[in-house]
């Protein structure tokens, strides 16, 4: 079953385990801090990416979920 959103990821406690994963190595790896936004900046949105690994048999092995920054925001001489 290939899952397009994050509602659907929801319902299936395999992808709710492979999405806490995802978000434990974010934690683990010391990767992002929260701050608060300021006014005059918008925040970069975030978007979730399913996919399963399978077998010869196409019985699912393995829930894939990535979190991912959706587009960029750089500006010259800065980023």
């Amino acid at each position: 079953m290939e899952l397009n959103n994050v509602k659907e990821a929801m319902t299936d406690p395999a992808c709710i385990d492979s999405m806490q994963e995802e978000l434990l190595q974010f934690k683990r790896l010391d990767v992002w801090v929260l701050v608060p936004a300021l006014d005059n900046i918008s925040p970069l949105t975030l978007k979730w990416f399913f996919k399963n690994k399978h077998d010869e048999e196409q019985t699912v092995i393995k829930n894939k979920s990535r979190l991912v920054v959706r587009g960029y925001r750089q500006e010259e001489g800065i980023d």
